[in-house]
């Protein structure tokens, strides 16, 4: 039998029986997310695409709604109201993202469907923070267009993305070699800043450079197993392999602890 292939893996990983899987990459991953808040003026960004007092959000690929959650930590304003539109192909990840929303943000839309086969139009703000990376990409252009036409005309639109050289794709990568080789990339951040424009998108590139790591092996092994959406290695069969735990070799410290370089693409554009 075929093993599952990269987008199917992720999608069957978005589930309860994924759960404990899940928290233990965010014990790490969560680091993501506070660096998107820091990295600009979101009530900004918020209160100059609002409209009557209020936002109409896409939240893509919602995940488990850590973006969210991290901007409430990071003392979002309580105005304007952001009624936030949930598209995920998992019902599991759309009712984690649901259950993690407080005020400014109101639950709405809920679209259980892949990005590529999505519809609506007329947002005033757009995003996907760290959600694209199993957009096969065969299929990224016609995901970002959706995305791109989902924006009225001078919307807002923000695409998270770890770059080429970033920990998510050089992990995935020499996982691939060790583990599946016949599995697809990682779509990266160039390449959906490449999509993005060939969609009319006026982009612009902030780039983001940070460190996270753990001495703790069961976090370790959670996390990375999460990277790469397959629970059945275990981090000790990762260290032993050849290209991948070449890797993970310069991945850890003399005292054994791992330290994950991370570089993310904060993509954003008005729509004309």
């Amino acid at each position: 039998m075929t093993p599952p292939d990269t987008a199917q893996r992720s999608l069957e990983h978005w589930s309860e029986a994924g759960r404990a899987e899940m928290e233990a990459f965010y014990a790490l991953a969560t680091e993501d997310y506070r660096q998107l808040v820091a990295a600009r003026d979101w009530n900004a960004d918020l209160a100059s695409h609002a409209v009557g007092g209020r936002v109409r959000l896409l939240d893509v690929a919602c995940g488990s709604g850590k973006f969210p959650t991290a901007l409430l930590a990071g003392g979002l304003a309580t105005a304007p109201v952001i009624e936030v539109d949930l598209l995920d192909p998992s019902a599991f990840s759309i009712a984690e993202a649901r259950s993690t929303l407080a005020p400014p943000f109101v639950a709405a839309g809920e679209h259980e469907v892949l990005l590529q086969d999505f519809s609506g139009s007329g947002y005033d703000v757009a995003w996907a923070t760290h959600a694209l990376y199993a957009l096969p990409p065969a299929e990224l252009a016609a995901g970002v267009a959706k995305m791109v036409a989902s924006l009225r005309p001078g919307g807002f639109g923000v695409v998270a993305q770890a770059s080429s050289r970033s920990h998510y794709l050089t992990f995935y990568d020499a996982y691939r070699e060790s583990f599946a080789p016949d599995a697809t990339p990682y779509t990266d951040a160039e390449g959906v800043a490449a999509a993005l424009r060939d969609a009319g998108a006026p982009v612009e590139v902030q780039l983001l450079s940070y460190r996270t790591g753990t001495s703790d092996r069961t976090v370790a092994e959670g996390f990375l197993q999460r990277c790469a959406f397959d629970d059945t290695v275990t981090l000790e069969q990762m260290e032993a392999s050849d290209a991948l735990g070449r890797y993970l070799s310069g991945c850890r410290g003399p005292d054994g602890a791992y330290a994950f370089q991370h570089e993310a693409h904060l993509i954003t554009w008005q729509q004309p």
